[in-house]
């Protein structure tokens, strides 16, 4: 089974930088989109950005549009997730998992995604 393993997350003042990394164990044909999610305490998981192995497309949540940029390293099978200008309410745990797309386009709804991994945690202090 696909599995993501999540690193980069720490601590943080607003207005500073960091990068997350996404590995995945495994990869197959069908398991084409990576999305990163993250979940603050007290609140649902949400949508962070999304980017399909292709590289063709592109999706971020507005709340971060503009701040963060999703990428990729195909041979290593790695996806980032460069987080500048952050605030403190982009606290949270930052997961990672991988979806099949949905007629090419990468969705955000996490049901679709699956091989989750244990999160690495962002703290951001004003």
């Amino acid at each position: 089974q696909v599995h993501q393993v999540e690193s980069g997350g720490g601590s943080v003042q607003a207005g500073g930088s960091l990068r997350l990394s996404c590995a995945a164990s495994s990869y197959t044909r069908a398991t084409v989109c990576t999305g990163w999610f993250r979940q603050a305490l007290g609140k649902v998981r949400e949508g962070v950005a999304t980017i399909h192995r292709a590289g063709y497309v592109e999706a971020y949540a507005a709340s971060v549009k503009g701040r963060f940029t999703i990428s990729q390293d195909n041979a290593k099978n790695i996806v980032y997730l460069q987080m500048n200008s952050l605030k403190p309410e982009d606290t949270a745990t930052y997961y990672c998992a991988a979806a099949p797309s949905v007629d090419g386009e990468c969705r955000f709804e996490d049901w679709r995604y699956g091989g989750w991994g244990q999160g690495t945690q962002v703290t951001v202090s004003a």
